[in-house]
């Protein structure tokens, strides 16, 4: 049976992610309808799309994150399906099943494995039925600070307490010591309802100095699914990512191919379509645990899409028209050679504060491979509003050093002027000798800027 090829999709988000977008779409000979706030305007990915509709004011509640807004625009621009990108709405369920009522496609996954997975402690469980390896703790939501201090006494201390429904760090607390547990359980719940809108929490074991790994998935709705190898994202600051690469230096062909053998199986038995992220806690014996999915498009996609040369959002964008992996993919998986991401932020170097306001000059770095993923140009605004990611700097090479040494040239030659970047930051990151020689854990940047 013949799939069904969209004409015209709308791009439920904004900034490089838009642009990313729109850019596939275009490849794929479709039509583009971007939706934008007030102070987004002006923005590139307004200029780059068929069709632009405003949705309302900045803030994001009243236009990014407004369903009657983002469907009323749909159904004015008659779109086949809508990409929710990444963050906003790309993993809200209602929103999916809202689509999916109108007779709008969403590019993601169906509604029901959405809240599956976007509860951590149901997606554990089914992962730890699956046989995927998880960090030892609790069955489910704890229903008090006895029950958590029970099982904190079984799985020993250090503990971390996790938002059920949530991310990001918030709803979060590592426990050290028993006569702890009661107040950081109670502070945990109150950030998890202000957060999420959900007070649930749980808890595992805390692995002090943990390298972070995600290993990115396709799925078809014909129940193939193929794993793209891993991403190591250790480098972050109070659990954003600041940079990525592909493969992780942590890796071994073996573990690579152990972990995505029991993916296929989880991913194909969830029921699970479309692109999503796997993510992992490594220890230092080298051993993987599972502790979250992610079920969109990640920002650092891009590092993924040098080494196995498939167009992550393209693929998407196939697989919800019903396409086949098996005519998606130029044949079998394979890694080639690394890549780097560095996530440009708004930001000071130094203090991590924001810093938006007019960009006075914009040179991009180029040469043999390089990539850049922005939706910034010389004269535009960066908003206070919003996420203060600019642009996606990534470096690719026939190996990690070559990778190293292209970044190293790009951040160098990347001019941006007249608000602060994290670019001073990434630079001090890539010479360091730890991250040279792939000796990375999550309490790296800790590590860095105590110096």
């Amino acid at each position: 049976m013949a799939s069904a090829r969209f004409k015209r999709i709308l791009i439920a988000n904004r900034g490089e992610i838009a642009v990313r977008v729109i850019s596939a779409c275009k490849d794929l000979g479709i039509e583009t309808v971007a939706v934008y706030s007030e102070a987004d305007r002006y923005s590139s990915h307004v200029r780059y799309a068929d069709r632009a509709i405003c949705i309302g004011p900045a803030k994001s509640a009243k236009s990014y994150l407004d369903f009657t807004a983002i469907i009323s625009a749909a159904e004015i621009a008659d779109v086949d399906a809508i990409h929710p990108g990444y963050g906003f709405l790309s993993e809200n369920a209602d929103f999916a099943e809202v689509c999916e009522a109108c007779g709008i496609k969403f590019i993601g996954p169906k509604p029901d494995v959405i809240r599956m997975m976007g509860v951590k402690e149901r997606a554990r469980a089914f992962m730890r039925e699956m046989g995927v390896p998880v960090l030892p703790g609790s069955a489910g939501v704890l229903a008090s600070a006895e029950e958590a201090l029970e099982m904190a006494a079984q799985v020993g201390y250090p503990v971390i307490l996790k938002a059920s429904a949530g991310g990001g760090g918030r709803g979060m607390r590592v426990v050290e010591e028993a006569k702890d547990l009661p107040a950081l359980y109670t502070q945990a719940q109150q950030e998890a309802g202000a957060a999420f809108s959900s007070a649930d929490v749980y808890l595992e074991k805390f692995v002090a100095a943990p390298r972070h790994i995600e290993f990115q998935l396709l799925a078809d709705e014909h129940g193939n699914v193929e794993i793209l190898g891993e991403r190591e994202c250790s480098i972050q600051r109070r659990h954003q990512k600041l940079v990525e690469e592909s493969p992780s230096p942590a890796m071994t062909a073996p573990l690579r191919e152990e972990i995505a053998a029991g993916l296929r199986r989880a991913v194909a038995a969830a029921g699970y379509t479309n692109a999503g992220t796997v993510e992992f806690l490594m220890d230092e014996t080298g051993k993987l645990y599972f502790i979250e999915v992610n079920a969109r498009v990640q920002v650092e996609h891009p590092v993924t899409e040098f080494v196995t040369g498939i167009d992550i959002v393209e693929s998407q964008i196939r697989i919800a028209q019903g396409e086949s992996l098996r005519d998606i993919l130029p044949g079998p998986v394979e890694l080639r050679g690394h890549a780097i991401e560095c996530r440009i932020n708004a930001e000071n170097p130094v203090t991590f504060t924001p810093s938006p306001g007019r960009v006075t000059g914009f040179h991009l770095p180029g040469g043999i491979g390089v990539r850049v993923d922005t939706w910034v140009y010389t004269d535009c605004v960066v908003p206070p509003y919003y996420d203060s990611l600019v642009a996606k700097l990534i470096a690719y090479g026939n190996d990690r050093d070559t990778a190293i040494r292209r970044m190293r040239r790009a951040l160098d030659m990347f001019i941006v002027e007249g608000i602060h970047t994290s670019i001073p930051l990434h630079q001090r990151i890539l010479a360091h000798p730890d991250f040279e020689a792939g000796r990375l854990d999550t309490n790296f940047i800790a590590r860095l800027l105590a110096r």
